[in-house]
């Protein structure tokens, strides 16, 4: 999955029997899908927004609409009528960058008391822009008379705000909840509050200007005289704290939009452009940046992507790991903020209630009022078995990407931490591999990224018992050790680095023995506790690749029964194959295609030599989000094969932006490319560079390297493809070798 705070799976019911309240305690419910209402999606800071293709978020059971600060709803309910009926969508569009939501409406046919037709339709337009920024929303509303007469018109907005944890929004049951206090009305302003159990008072400030004909603690009337052609603006903000900004909503409107325009340009113009042959291969990277860089928080140690919408717009140790590797070769300064991040917030004790051990390195952060009270064990998790290994191989991707030695002397008493972390707390037998098993009966059953409480088991279908040693795991570790290898070399002390270099070559033998079956022709998925295979074919086996972790001669036939029909559907390749117990493509992790497994998977058949193979992954990916909208790789969608003349079957609950998923096509593009990076000698290579069949030409502008930057192209010609460097500042060179 997308490393979630969740262990059940959304599709099935919960379980019955022992343990079945913690297994669906943190269910995310399938009674709303996502995909039907293909909703629009804003975030700024800690402040995300999801509404329909109107503008409007209606509250009701199961919706996952309204404005969301620090993990709690602050505005549940937003619904504008003229006339009290709804307007009628022309078009609902988010700017290239998603700096702004714009939508499109006009009037319906409007009739008075009696039937009789007053307006007819499409005459009035109206226009909404919206934007987040600094926890507000701010918004203009235009209207237009294209009549020939003047008109008269009442609009209203109906506001609400529930304060729902975003827990409570995703389907936990609460039997006590905090207090809702009495508006607070003034001429132009409305500040709705409550207060939580946790004692902490949350607030909802809505300011409108110029200010309503009437104004009460859940609506706002206007009533307009609108001449022919002649336009009015309203202006409206919402803010998720007692004040909103010191200055009218309109100039606030505008002031705030430059700020918020800026602020993208400045983050987004850290990253590589990328543009190709193919225009809607085009619009799918523009909107997978532009996706990329509103995740992006800032945060004192430096820029860190949020793992996605609607549920996980929060710190993710694992995902955003994954994220900075994925775009490191585009932007390093997000591993520089993910890593500082991860780092200050490290575990230094033990806390069995949140999974917490020395060293070990953040799965989750949340803010609101249920992790407040303990009701969920969110507030600062420890729960992901992959996150402190994943730490220390991105310290050595950094470190090999930038050359930016003084950054990982910085952070080297934490991967030390994380190493004994790895070494004391994660191999808790002693037998060489690191395995998992929660500490409190509240935290996650499973903690490797499939973490559904179903999604490791043996070949009959039964559910596997800890500790458990996941197949990537292993393999995530083998990448911190050859990391810290190569970092000590950097430091000048060749006799550690020698050290770890061995202690990775051994793991590769001893991994081999352990896990490998030749009946299955690849990698099992696990070890239980009782060190028995689980005998299932899973995309788990493409991450023991993507590391380097698998014996080379084993690469091969790894690649091919993922490759094979059973485990690639037509779009990607299937978390587990179709021919394995608990098969199901609707379901979470054990049938589903996600875009981030698939690319750490072409990742691996790059490292191997199968840069075809990493091609056709990409290829199919790219197909899948032609059908998608605005061309959004989603969380996930469903494992069904792929028919001919028909899109990809989407899941109900799919987050979509999904900051892994954002990354997908990034690194799938340098896996084809075979592009690296030597900051030592001043090199960027193309290591035997594979185009897909839907590009033809590739142009990559401020690709940079220890302070040069240079532009170049890559264009297929017969067999091979053709690098030429277009502009060049600094020393670099560029080398390919075909």
């Amino acid at each position: 999955m997308q490393t979630i705070g969740a262990e059940a799976v959304p599709h099935a019911p919960a379980p019955a029997g022992p343990g079945a309240a913690q297994i669906a305690q943190f269910f995310i419910p399938a009674s709303a899908s996502l995909q039907e209402r293909r909703p629009r999606t804003l975030k700024h800071g800690d402040t995300f927004a999801v509404f329909d293709h109107n503008g409007d978020a209606l509250s009701g059971p199961g919706s996952p609409e309204g404005i969301f600060h620090r993990d709690t709803r602050h505005l549940s309910h937003l619904y504008l009528t003229i006339d009290g009926a709804r307007p009628m969508l022309l078009s609902s569009t988010l700017r290239d960058d998603n700096a702004t939501l714009t939508c499109d409406l006009t009037n319906p046919d409007l009739f008075d008391e009696k039937g009789r037709l007053v307006l007819g339709h499409d005459l009035i337009h109206l226009r909404r822009s919206r934007f987040l920024w600094n926890a507000g929303c701010f918004e203009r509303l235009v209207l237009r008379n294209f009549d020939a007469e003047t008109r008269r018109l009442s609009v209203e907005i109906a506001f609400a705000a529930d304060f729902a944890d975003l827990f409570e929004v995703r389907g936990s049951h609460r039997e006590r909840r905090g207090t809702h206090h009495p508006p607070d009305i003034g001429d132009n302003r409305v500040v709705l509050s409550y207060t939580g159990l946790d004692g902490h008072r949350r607030a909802t400030t809505l300011a409108f200007d110029p200010a309503p004909a009437r104004l009460s603690g859940s609506s706002a009337i206007f009533i307009l005289d609108l001449p022919p052609r002649e336009s009015i603006s309203l202006f409206l903000e919402i803010n998720c704290g007692f004040e909103g900004a010191n200055q009218p909503p309109r100039r606030a409107f505008f002031s705030a939009l430059r700020d918020a325009r800026r602020a993208l340009r400045q983050s987004a113009a850290r990253a590589a452009s990328i543009a190709t042959s193919n225009d809607i291969f085009n619009e799918s990277v523009r909107r997978s940046v532009s996706d990329l860089y509103m995740l992006i928080t800032d945060t004192p140690e430096g820029p860190y992507p949020y793992a996605g919408i609607p549920w996980f717009s929060t710190v993710f140790g694992r995902d955003a790991l994954i994220t900075a590797l994925c775009t490191l070769w585009l932007d390093p300064t997000i591993a520089r903020g993910v890593l500082g991040y991860l780092a200050a917030n490290q575990a230094t004790t033990f806390d069995p209630l949140a999974d917490a051990e020395p060293g070990k390195i953040l799965h989750e952060v949340r803010h609101g009022e249920m992790a407040e009270l303990g009701e969920v064990p969110f507030r600062r998790y420890y729960g992901s078995i992959d996150s402190t290994p994943l730490f220390v191989m991105l310290a050595g991707a950094y470190l090999k990407r930038t050359g930016d030695l003084a950054t990982v002397e910085r952070l080297w008493p934490h991967i030390e931490a994380a190493l004994g972390w790895i070494d004391s707390h994660g191999d808790r037998d002693g037998d060489g591999f690191v395995e998992y098993g929660r500490r409190t009966d509240e935290g996650l059953v499973n903690q490797g990224w499939k973490d559904s409480h179903d999604s490791v088991f043996h070949d009959d279908g039964s559910i596997a018992e800890g500790p458990i040693a996941l197949a990537e795991v292993q393999a995530y570790v083998y990448g911190a050790w050859r990391g810290v290898a190569a970092m000590l070399r950097r430091m000048g002390r060749p006799k550690e680095a020698e050290v770890y270099g061995a202690r990775a070559d051994a793991l590769r033998r001893r991994f081999d023995e352990a896990f490998f079956d030749a009946a299955l022709g690849t990698y099992v998925i696990a070890l239980d506790g009782a060190k028995r295979p689980c005998r299932v074919r899973s995309s788990n086996a493409g991450h023991v690749l993507f590391t380097g972790l698998a014996e080379p001669e084993r690469a091969e036939a790894v690649m091919h029964t993922l490759m094979g029909s059973s485990s690639y559907c037509g779009w990607g390749v299937r978390t587990i194959a179709d021919t394995e117990a608990r098969y199901n493509p609707m379901s979470y992790h054990n049938g589903s295609v996600w875009p981030h497994d698939n690319a750490l998977i072409a990742a691996g058949f790059a490292r191997y030599g199968h840069r075809g193979a990493a091609a056709r992954l990409f290829q199919g990916l790219f197909e899948a989000s032609t059908y998608i909208d605005m061309r959004r790789l989603p969380e996930l969608f469903c494992g069904f094969a792929r028919q001919r003349t028909q899109g990809p079957t989407f899941y109900p609950v799919a987050c979509a932006p999904q900051a892994w998923a954002a990354a997908a096509p990034l690194s799938l593009l340098q896996s084809c490319l075979g592009l690296g990076f030597d900051p030592d000698g001043m090199k960027i290579t193309f290591d035997h560079p594979v185009l897909p069949d839907f590009l033809d030409h590739v142009t990559l502008r401020r690709l940079s390297l220890a302070g040069s930057v240079v532009d170049i192209a890559l264009r297929r010609s017969r067999a091979q493809v053709v690098v030429e460097v277009l502009n060049r500042s600094g020393p670099v060179r560029v080398l390919t070798t075909n």
